[in-house]
């Protein structure tokens, strides 16, 4: 299985499978994930509770769609897990990105030389996997999912996206109308960077490029987007399926998942449990207790901190922070969580102190 580094860190759980692991035979051997390609129902569902169990879920917990190759966005909630695990006939139609808030629930799409995309918003806690095949890509679907994740209240700005295994830009060839397609997509300025003459009367149409070029018009930051520049091929010769070089095929996935706050694993990220006791005016008075893993959702304003005797507040900080906090008065010190962003500001209360900040 193959993951992206840029997510470490970060209670994303995230991988995209391979050929290896499963028990399919034949043409899908053997983690082939696609019920609709003629493989055993029994050998695909056995290979997807292996799947599912490599991100720490059930079966049931995982969400699939009946890909479309168009722009359509699908919400995922708690009323869609399992959709589609055991059946295309409950899959969530006609839909190429997924998009949820909602912790522990598996989001999947697959592919066999269209590529696969996870993005993540790490300050909003939103996340989508996106398929884009060419035609996909000319539609700019990883780009209508970026609108529908800032309409859940993420920024394009905050978003890490890992761009994953496709066909290589050296073996994509397409004809005449893709062609026109993708020039009329990125215009006469950016079409060479994503199009180029085989010599022989075609093109071959680089979807790595192309996809790149449509998540920083979305507004993604460039060093934001991650690329893992392994392409799909023949067995023997990729670790992932090819539709092209062979038909038919198994079917590899991007699969991605929010953590629930409270189960991720010790170490990957660190967050220092404060109790806040208001009722001093002008200071809250923070106590640094034991650590817990959890990530502060909503943004934490002092005036929340007055509205009961006490409250157990969660503050993600890098894991060097209780070295500050520690060298601070705890009694003269103010917690803030600020509106954008991973980190805290640790302001003592005296004017003769600089301000101390917990960076990202």
């Amino acid at each position: 299985m193959l993951a992206w580094p840029a997510f470490d860190g970060h209670p994303v759980d995230v991988l995209v499978t391979s050929r290896q692991g499963g028990v399919s035979a034949g043409p899908y051997e053997s983690l082939n994930l696609g019920l609709h390609v003629g493989d055993s129902a029994g050998a695909v569902l056995e290979n997807r509770r292996r799947t599912a169990a490599a991100l720490g879920a059930a079966l049931g917990d995982l969400v699939f769609c009946n890909q479309s190759h168009g722009r359509n966005v699908h919400v995922v909630t708690a009323a869609d897990r399992g959709r589609g695990t055991l059946s295309q006939d409950d899959a969530i139609a006609a839909t190429d990105a997924l998009v949820t808030s909602e912790p522990g629930i598996g989001l999947v799409v697959m592919v066999a030389d269209c590529v696969p995309i996870v993005l993540y918003d790490p300050v909003a806690r939103v996340l989508s996997c996106v398929h884009a095949g060419w035609r996909g890509t000319v539609a700019r679907v990883s780009q209508a999912a970026v609108e529908a994740m800032a309409a859940l209240g993420s920024e394009p700005r905050d978003i890490i996206a890992g761009i994953g295994p496709a066909i290589s830009p050296e073996r994509y060839q397409v004809g005449r109308d893709v062609a026109g397609q993708a020039r009329q997509c990125f215009g006469p300025q950016r079409t060479d960077d994503v199009l180029r003459p085989d010599g022989a009367g075609r093109w071959l149409f680089d979807l790595w490029s192309a996809n790149r070029i449509v998540l920083r018009d979305a507004g993604l930051r460039d060093g934001s987007i991650h690329l893992a520049a392994v392409p799909t091929g023949p067995a023997g010769q990729s670790p992932f399926f090819s539709d092209r070089a062979a038909r038919p095929c198994g079917r590899f996935a991007a699969v991605a998942r929010l953590c629930h706050l409270d189960r991720c694993p010790l170490g990957r990220h660190v967050v220092y449990y404060v109790v806040a006791e208001p009722g001093i005016a002008g200071t809250e008075r923070p106590d640094v207790g034991g650590l817990v893993v959890r990530h502060l959702r909503d943004p934490l304003r002092i005036a929340d901190l007055a509205a009961a005797d006490c409250y157990q507040v969660e503050v993600a900080a890098v894991e060097a922070a209780h070295q500050l906090v520690n060298a601070a008065r705890p009694g003269l010190l103010r917690l803030f969580a600020v509106q954008r962003g991973h980190h805290v500001l640790v302001e003592p209360d005296t004017a003769d102190r600089d301000d101390r900040s917990v960076g990202e």
